[in-house]
């Protein structure tokens, strides 16, 4: 069995342990994809496509990740160290979904690999490199559906004092919420001084004595 074709993936990021991902093909007939290429202590190695482990909550019966602290579902505290250790000690967490089982076969796969992965280094560098690659659009940014977009074209400023409003969706409804600073001005006070009572109002009774006797002695006795 020979590798036939090996594609390349490199990641952008320096200061991170994995580099790169890669497919391999066999004999032009069976391809195993997101093989990962990581930065070890003593070099870069090939690590094979895997998943993550889970086990069930004895509640309520549902899968979780084996270093989860609560179940998914129902909340319920599950053991942190539940998961199985391999021969140093290590959970085992992850298990290989394709995998050599002899090492002449894994010494090959990793010498192809790294070696396509230097190549892919040197690609990279000229100009109008193309990835060949293929993950299927799994970088490519989402198109919003028409509804959503129509949502985004009726985002406008409000009138009031350069405060702006969010709109919102709750149950196929769109509400407007105003800012903090819209509102208080928006609304009028609870009173005005034309509604506050003044202290040094007098009786009907006695402005009218005034305007008749002034202000003398006996002159507010009825």
């Amino acid at each position: 069995m020979d590798i036939s074709e090996v594609r390349i993936k490199l990641m952008n990021d320096p200061h991170e342990r994995l580099l790169a991902f890669c497919s391999i093909t066999f004999d032009v007939s069976f391809v195993i994809r997101d093989l990962k290429i990581i930065q070890g202590a003593k070099g870069a190695f090939v690590a094979m496509p895997s998943r993550k482990l889970m086990d069930r909550c004895p509640k309520c019966h549902t899968k979780n990740h084996l270093r989860a602290s609560f179940c998914n579902q129902c909340g319920v505290r599950l053991d942190e160290n539940r998961a199985d250790k391999d021969d140093a000690g290590r959970a085992r967490l992850y298990a290989d979904i394709a995998h050599p089982i002899n090492s002449e076969c894994r010494e090959l796969i990793q010498q192809e690999v790294l070696k396509a992965y230097q190549d892919e280094k040197i690609s990279a560098q000229e100009d109008g490199y193309i990835c060949r690659y293929d993950d299927f659009g799994e970088e490519d940014y989402a198109r919003l559906s028409p509804y959503e977009e129509d949502l985004e074209d009726t985002k406008t400023p409000a009138e009031v004092s350069g405060a702006e409003s969010i709109h919102i969706r709750k149950n196929n409804q769109v509400f407007r919420i105003d800012s903090a600073e819209s509102t208080q001005e928006a609304s009028p006070p609870h009173h005005t001084a034309a509604d506050q009572p003044e202290s040094d109002k007098v009786s009907s009774n006695e402005s009218e004595s005034r305007s008749r006797g002034g202000d003398t002695f006996g002159s507010g006795i009825v």
